[in-house]
């Protein structure tokens, strides 16, 4: 699965993954490696990191957020409260933003996109803070590759918006169903963005969440050119 286009985007199950740019800098987003059953156990230790990507609070998507940015130094972009939150954990490079708005970071161009959620924090003492609003990303690499990770979503009719205006290449959406969109959801996101290259994320970590690629891809089996990528945690796809 290679297009030679110098972008190694690699799946550590659930909704995080480890993007390696054509400007040799690596991404994270959603810090979730430690808990995450998903997640393959040699690539459980994130050392060393450029950016990480926080769509919202949710422990299956930040949980390993502060040890990592410890660990690795790594710049770390989410929204305000969540960045707050991290930085009176002791983590200083933060990068805060909102909705609607971007920034570009060593070459990478990063945008804050609406994402149809909740989003709180849990404390080590069970206590639970508001962690903002959940996000998605649009990342455009350093060669013009345009990358749009949804975050945990329901379906919104200004993912049409985000097509027109990003035009992503590649869309990473959930299809799990339960907490996100299902494969019916997901079917009808892919129409509105536009979009002809899909990883499917967020199924298949627990029993609970149902939604398959496969029922996907009968979903869309009328949509021209489309392209699902399924794919194990571990995988990697070159772009």
């Amino acid at each position: 699965m290679a297009m030679n286009r110098g972008v190694e985007i690699q799946w550590l199950g659930h909704a995080t993954f480890r993007v390696r740019t054509p400007g040799g800098k690596t991404v994270l987003i959603d810090p979730w490696v430690q808990g995450n059953p998903a997640c393959p156990e040699n690539l459980k230790r994130i050392t060393s990191l450029d950016l990480m990507l926080i769509t919202h609070g949710h422990s299956d998507h930040f949980a390993d957020a502060i040890s990592i940015a410890r660990e690795t130094g790594a710049r770390v972009v989410g929204i305000v409260e969540v960045c707050r939150w991290l930085e009176r954990k002791g983590i200083t490079n933060v990068l805060e933003m909102n909705k609607g708005g971007s920034q570009t970071i060593d070459g990478i161009r990063v945008t804050m996109v609406h994402a149809d959620h909740s989003s709180s924090i849990t404390e080590d003492d069970g206590t639970i803070v508001c962690g903002g609003e959940p996000a998605g990303y649009v990342i455009e690499l350093e060669n013009g590759f345009r990358l749009y990770h949804a975050g945990d979503t329901s379906l919104f009719g200004d993912m049409r918006l985000i097509g027109e205006l990003y035009r992503p290449d590649l869309a990473l959406l959930p299809i799990g169903d339960l907490y996100t969109m299902s494969p019916r959801e997901a079917a009808y996101a892919i129409r509105l963005l536009g979009v002809r290259q899909v990883i499917p994320m967020h199924w298949g970590t627990f029993p609970a969440l149902t939604g398959t690629p496969e029922r996907l891809r009968e979903l869309t089996a009328d949509i021209p050119d489309l392209t699902i990528h399924e794919m194990k945690p571990g995988d990697i796809l070159t772009r």
